[in-house]
């Protein structure tokens, strides 16, 4: 069954399953909080060579059950062939029957079932693109999502409908303990999963950790311990954690109120609870007051130039020089790294062009190539010797050498943030690429000036940690309508001067910065306290640097 997967679909299931078991430590707690009574169902939908199982195992001996005592308490899914027989043989090892694993789909093996409710479901769902996973199981998995009201897409990774449809399978009293990518937290695919969850749980609790608990990936995950039904603290409270030591420290038996944070029902990101209830308040109350300006009402953020080859198409002035391309281009901003300040100008593009950095775009006449100058044909005829234009960008344009939607910008928005993020007037009449996006600023209250230099303060810092995305790497992403989604307390007579911000910006010197723009800004016009800006300030800190701090650990550990 493997080597067929393997063929149909490219998968390395020696990767997703052999490579990254489950540290033992992790299934022992989450079965250990699960399991509440010797007479409990158990499942486990993606158990791979058993660590869940003997887990389970070991969390009923605790409760006094042993052997053929536990015959039909636990149940294993396990798709892969070779890893069912590990668990299989685990399970034996403690006295269990060999039907206690099966060696099957997770959805196939639950479409088949009649009515079945468990009390406890574990596990560590695989992580699995959706176009990767076989399609005989992925359109169960689809069909069994959509009855239960989803609208699943191709963005949508596998552990989505393992978490989904497991915790459909609980009974009224039921516990779901499983490891799960952060990305629910953020991931726009997981938006319908959040509000099931909110809804379908009295209380969420999520455990992170500052360090990596799994040898092999440097993607972060989180523990996530559902509860159907409890007599108080409903919501969700998130546990941070240094390390897997510290699980042992968990008391789930005295869950204070002041803990756990009430759950919107909405779409919003779940990256905000990693705050505490006290500043997840003070984040909701600005949000609804609406005193503050939404984005979108001040500016439109769309995507860069998608060139579909910059090997191609973006040139170096070296390149251009060689090719003779001198009058065929056009100024283009390719990396963020090329925006020093928050205005960029025509001695930043000529220091790039000096640092020969590909920073001109490749723009010949949209007509037929035997019309155009020689140069230009030359450089096509090379690109087409190197395949250039059998690449899926190129190939569906009506002339591949034609970049489509070239126009300039107002200002850019960095798509890719490090510490912080800014926008950036354009005075040089270049364009950029997909890494950077484009900005119009729409308003006709406030000028571009004042919307960049009051984009820069602490309140819009605070917010953009929780809007923006972070995947791994210490690094924040932003789509343009995440962009556009960021409050901006704009302000036009705030007698600030953009070039004095541009040059601290320059030099890296934020902290200043902000304490300029928050003092005329959020406290002069605004009205907030100095505790208030104070406390927008350590937000920003706090998740920035949870969200560094992590990419630091995650590239420690891959030099490891």
């Amino acid at each position: 069954m493997k080597e067929n997967l393997q063929n149909n679909t490219n998968i390395d299931f020696d990767k997703l399953r052999g490579g990254y078991y489950t540290p033992s430590l992790i299934a022992e707690f989450i079965c250990s909080w699960a399991i509440q009574s010797e007479n409990d169902l158990v499942l486990e939908p993606s158990c791979g060579d058993g660590n869940f199982i003997e887990a389970a195992i070991r969390r009923f001996n605790d409760l006094g059950l042993e052997g053929e005592s536990l015959y039909g308490r636990i149940k294993g899914i396990e798709l892969i062939s070779h890893e069912a027989l590990k668990a299989s043989n685990r399970a034996s090892l403690y006295g269990l029957n060999r039907d206690t694993i099966v060696n099957n789909d997770f959805f196939s093996f639950i479409s088949n079932q009649a009515n079945i409710r468990y009390n406890a479901i574990v596990g560590n769902p695989p992580f699995i693109r959706y176009q990767n996973f076989p399609p005989e199981h992925r359109d169960i998995a689809i069909k069994m999502m959509e009855d239960l009201g989803f609208k699943p897409n191709k963005l949508t990774n596998i552990w989505v409908p393992f978490l989904v449809i497991s915790s459909s399978l609980l009974t009224k009293n039921g516990r779901l303990g499983m490891v799960i990518p952060a990305e629910l937290f953020q991931v726009k695919y997981a938006e319908q999963t959040r509000i099931f969850l909110s809804k379908f749980f009295e209380r969420i609790t999520i455990v992170t950790f500052k360090k990596l608990v799994f040898d092999g990936i440097q993607q972060e995950v989180v523990l996530m311990l559902c509860e159907k039904s409890v007599t108080h603290a409903h919501g969700i409270r998130v546990l941070q954690l240094d390390d897997l030591d510290q699980l042992s420290d968990i008391n789930f038996n005295e869950v204070s109120e002041t803990e756990v944070v009430d759950i919107q029902h909405d779409t919003e990101k779940w990256t905000k609870y990693f705050l505490s209830p006290k500043e997840i308040d003070f984040l909701r109350a600005i949000k609804v007051s609406n005193r503050i300006p939404l984005a979108k009402n001040i500016l439109d953020a769309d995507v860069g130039i998608v060139t579909g080859r910059n090997e191609f198409f973006m040139l170096k002035q070296s390149q251009v020089e060689e090719w003779n391309l001198q009058d065929i281009t056009t100024k283009v901003v390719s990396k963020s790294n090329q925006l020093s300040g928050i205005i960029f100008n025509n001695a930043d593009f000529d220091a790039n062009a000096d640092k020969n950095l590909p920073n001109q775009l490749f723009l010949p006449q949209n007509v037929e190539i035997e019309k155009l100058d020689k140069n230009s044909q030359k450089y096509i005829e090379y690109g087409e010797e190197n395949e250039f234009h059998k690449g899926y960008k190129c190939r569906i344009r009506k002339k591949w050498y034609i970049t489509p939607s070239l126009w300039i910008p107002q200002g850019f928005a960095l798509r890719q943030v490090h510490r912080y993020p800014k926008l950036v007037l354009n005075n040089v009449e270049a364009s950029s690429t997909d890494t950077i996006h484009r900005l119009r600023f729409i308003s006709e209250e406030y000028s571009p000036e004042s919307i960049t230099i009051c984009f820069l303060n602490s309140l819009t810092f605070a917010f953009s940690e929780i809007t923006g995305r972070s995947y791994g790497g210490g690094v924040m992403t932003f789509e343009p309508t995440e962009i556009e989604e960021l409050l901006i307390p704009v302000v036009e007579n705030h007698g600030i001067d953009v070039n004095v911000i541009d040059e601290l910006i320059r030099e890296d010197r934020i902290e200043e910065v902000l304490d300029i723009v928050d003092k005329k800004v959020l406290i002069d016009h605004y009205g907030f306290s100095l505790e208030e800006t104070l406390e927008l300030r350590n937000i920003w800190l706090k998740m920035s640097n949870r969200r560094i701090n992590r990419g630091k650990s995650a590239k420690s550990k891959s030099k490891k």
